[in-house]
């Protein structure tokens, strides 16, 4: 090589943390990542996930023009003007015939990680009326929107532990050791928590497995069957209401309906949970009276329980245990995050019911999206119940990440337009009609907006593009501004060089450099500092002064809204009583060398050893099914089957597999390193359809699911 060469400062945006990178640039191509040891925060840590988004950026598999549909199978490189008229044309005779609730939307996971995204997608449908919106949060985090609304006002509070000062943190459902840590932004979990419990902190991580953070951090193991933590929560709730009792002054002056809470713990003590946890009684009563007699405590919840059947719940209940031992808003204890702008306010809710009628029933929105499990059946629907016809998939793969792939390959067969914004021609889009270029993240201006109120030291950070987009990949507002222009919609291109995207920047960051004015900086001070900006850590106390939005400015200790769930509650706690504990259950499993889908297409985590997804079993559990290390087995239920192997783990509790989700890419032929090594799609045994998620929040059933496993044939 030779010519120019430099380092520009950037960021990750895999995952909340948003860790600082250097980005070397040899003759306008990005050639190399790097962490940054400059950056204020995350002071040179970066995981290989972050580091291989040159592997990403580079892959001669990425889409680089417009493709159109040009027979099964087979796609025909198109121009962006073809692209924009043809689909324009195609929506405008489907909104013609059928009105706008025809054309519905699937936001995927890295939408989340991109600040101009959200506003442009809000405009297109939002002028084109269309509201049948759906995202991968319903598949992951819907719990926790839903839980804090209700007990908060707001769906943007979610108090993170503060791990530095902490006495006793106890983790539901997370393993910080291979997928950081989801709703605390926060660089490198593990090196925090190793100097808590080197400092003699003590930290339980309650799992169905044995997870890799509990070896590498010193933690403790609490074995728990999987989708019982909510009846654990209640349980520890309810021994330390009998014991050492809730803290009388910060619930007089800060909670409402207290009263209502212990009413329902009650009825959850631990002689009766112990059977259905398969944790021992004294164990749950010794965990209830050291959390609250600790000096300063605080607690954690991830996707190991937000995709069971009542995460929210469980959500609310790990609010309450936090606030009814005096330990929310507390050093040591949970702290709201601020960030740059207190975002509180934004996502506060008015209080009144947000259900409405549909043909499942009730029904609601969190954070504007439908239920994902409810795509297929909105498509599929009949010709009078006004099926979608029309979907738009924006950096999303649905097809494997929401339960029931066999029905959603026939609703996604029957659609009359379906287009794809993304890096890669994954498996959805083999259906698409259209398939359009998205930038890659070093290829686009941005600023690190996901962590807002979630970060464990905050910071604010703006980078440049780091290199010019290859080929004819375009930003995504640009191409729905570009859409928008040929429907005759509003568009921000209107008067402007399309063929100039980047002249328009500084008008769309004009809001996000309104909320920066809150700490006294701009996108422009930004740019003076490339690395990033250190801002004041969460301050204990801010909760309770200015961050609940409720009405009457408490927290509601056990919402209104809950009624029906507290009933489904019990409902379900009955049926896992008659089961037993020998039911084989499915859990989902993180693996440290996957996320998403793009990174199934990077050959240097295909390694030996990483080239499909195992069935984990514990032996016991194998060998009573008559399987071994390496056998192929068939795993079924009510929902799917799939041909699996088998591999051994005796950290898992007895009743409980695991398979990690993200695989079954053979019919992606546009991602030629995952179709190589497809695995099996765990969601084809994940339930789907009325029914399927937790009404409270939409939140996909994903995990504890009833499964069958013998040998195969």
């Amino acid at each position: 090589m030779s010519g120019e060469r430099r380092v520009v400062p950037t960021f990750c945006r895999v995952c909340e943390p948003a860790c600082g990178l250097l980005a070397t640039v040899q003759d306008g191509e990005l050639v190399a990542l790097a962490p940054d040891r400059e950056h204020p925060v995350t002071k040179g840590f970066a995981c290989h996930k972050g580091l291989a988004g040159v592997d990403i950026h580079r892959d001669p598999d990425r889409l680089d023009h417009p493709l159109r549909r040009a027979g099964a199978g087979r796609f025909e490189r198109a121009s962006w003007d073809e692209a924009t008229l043809g689909i324009a044309g195609a929506l405008r005779g489907i909104v013609e015939r059928h009105g706008p609730e025809a054309v519905g939307a699937y936001v995927g996971n890295p939408a989340a990680f991109n600040a101009l995204v959200g506003p442009a997608i809000g405009s297109f449908f939002g002028q084109l009326g269309a509201r049948r919106m759906f995202g991968s949060g319903t598949q992951d985090c819907a719990n926790k929107f839903a839980g804090s609304e209700a007990v908060f006002g707001s769906s943007t509070i979610h108090p993170i532990p503060d791990i530095a000062r902490t006495d006793c943190l106890l983790v539901f459902g997370a393993n910080p050791r291979v997928s950081h840590m989801s709703f605390v932004s926060i660089a490198d979990p593990m090196r925090e928590l190793r100097a808590a419990t080197a400092r003699g902190a003590r930290v339980v991580y309650v799992n169905p497995r044995r997870v890799e953070s509990v070896e590498s951090g010193g933690g403790e193991w609490l074995p728990i069957r999987p989708d019982t933590d909510l009846y654990l929560l209640a349980a520890l709730l309810e021994a330390i209401d009998r014991g050492p009792g809730f803290r009388r002054e910060v619930v007089e002056a800060h909670g409402a309906r207290a009263e209502a809470l212990r009413a329902f713990v009650r009825r959850y003590p631990a002689e009766r949970v112990a059977p259905v946890t398969g944790i021992p009684a004294e164990t749950i009563r010794a965990l209830a009276r050291a959390f609250a007699e600790a000096p300063r405590a605080s607690v954690h919840m991830s996707t190991g329980v937000n995709m069971g059947r009542q995460g929210t719940l469980a959500y609310w209940l790990l609010h309450m245990l936090s606030f009814v031992t005096g330990n929310l808003d507390r050093a040591g204890g949970n702290l709201l995050s601020v960030g740059f702008y207190p975002a509180a306010k934004a996502g506060r809710v008015d209080g009144r019911d947000p259900f409405f009628e549909s043909r499942y029933g009730k029904l609601r929105r969190i954070r504007g999206s439908l239920p994902g499990n409810l795509l297929a059946d909105e498509i599929l629907a009949p010709e009078g119940e006004r099926p979608i016809r029309a979907l738009f998939v924006v950096a999303g793969n649905p097809l494997l990440s929401v339960g029931g792939e066999e029905r959603l390959r026939e609703a996604f067969g029957r659609l009359e337009l379906l287009v794809c914004v993304d890096l890669y021609r994954n498996a959805t889009g083999e259906f698409a009609h259209w398939l359009l270029p998205s930038t890659d993240s070093f290829e686009r201006p941005d600023l690190n907006l996901t962590g807002l109120g979630l970060q464990y030291r905050p910071f604010v950070q703006y980078t440049e593009p780091v290199t010019a987009p290859r080929g004819e990949r375009r930003e995504e507002w640009w191409i729905f501004a570009r859409l928008q222009q040929a429907l005759g919609q509003k568009s921000v291109l209107d008067g402007a060089d399309a063929a100039a995207p980047a002249a328009l920047h500084p008008r769309l960051f004009g809001r996000l450099d309104h909320m920066l004015r809150y700490s006294g900086l701009s996108v422009e001070a930004l740019r003076a500092q490339p690395h990033g900006a250190q801002l004041p850590e969460p301050e204990p106390g801010r909760l309770f002064r200015d961050g609940i939005q409720t009405a009457d400015g408490k927290v509601d200790c056990c919402p209104p809204l809950f009624a029906e769930a507290l009933e489904r509650a019990e409902a379900i706690f009955r049926e896992l009583e008659a089961e037993g504990a020998q039911r084989l259950k499915l859990v989902t499993r993180r693996d440290p060398w996957m996320h998403n889908s793009w990174y199934h297409n990077v050959p240097r985590f295909k390694r030996p050893g990483r080239r499909e997804n195992l069935l984990s079993m514990h032996p016991e559990d194998a060998a009573a099914r008559g399987l071994a290390e390496g056998q192929l087995a068939l795993c079924r239920n009510a929902w799917g089957a799939v041909r699996v192997r088998v591999g051994l783990d005796a950290g898992l509790v007895r009743g409980v597999a695991a398979l990690t989700h993200g695989w079954g890419h053979e019919g992606a032929p546009g991602m030629r390193v995952a179709a190589g090594s497809p695995g099996v799609n765990a969601n084809r045994l994940l339930p789907t359809g009325p029914g399927s998620y937790e009404p409270l929040s939409n939140q996909a059933f994903m995990t504890g699911v009833p499964i069958e496993v013998e040998p195969a044939g």
